[in-house]
């Protein structure tokens, strides 16, 4: 990580900049739903991570869990300038203190899943899903 930044990072959605949230999930092709849908589903989320470089969000990630044995971590964006500063690492690193006593399965984009497994992550061989826009995320990599 870079030392000139002034990192912050916050584990609530109060007062959070939910425009950028969708401005940098659809830079990654992740959504194109407005900021207030994010702040939906950030909201009934069972943990965020907001990472700000002072007063400027640069990343974000949420998971969904019971809280007891299972949880999936989604959502997960850096802005493109503090791409490979360890803020991505810092982002999962901080939502697993949360899920310590979880599985957690992992939903990323097929671009980054080099990423995860530097992380630990493996892939999964039974690993399904049902998508509202099947056709998109064929094209996107993301199903077969």
């Amino acid at each position: 990580m870079e030392n000139d930044m002034k990192l912050n990072i916050y584990n609530d959605c109060l007062n959070r900049d939910w425009e950028r949230v969708a401005q940098l999930m659809k830079l990654f092709g992740l959504s194109e739903a407005p900021g207030e849908i994010h702040q939906q589903a950030f909201t009934n989320s069972y943990r965020v991570t907001f990472v700000y470089d002072e007063e400027t969000l640069i990343g974000f990630g949420r998971a969904i869990s019971d809280g007891v044995s299972q949880a999936g971590i989604y959502n997960i964006a850096v802005d493109p300038g503090y791409h490979s500063q360890g803020i991505g690492r810092l982002i999962i690193e901080d939502l697993l203190k949360g899920l310590k006593q979880c599985n957690v399965v992992l939903y990323t984009h097929p671009d980054t899943v080099d990423f995860y497994r530097r992380l630990g992550f493996r892939r999964m061989k039974t690993g399904m899903a049902l998508y509202l826009n099947e056709d998109k995320l064929e094209e996107m990599g993301f199903i077969e």
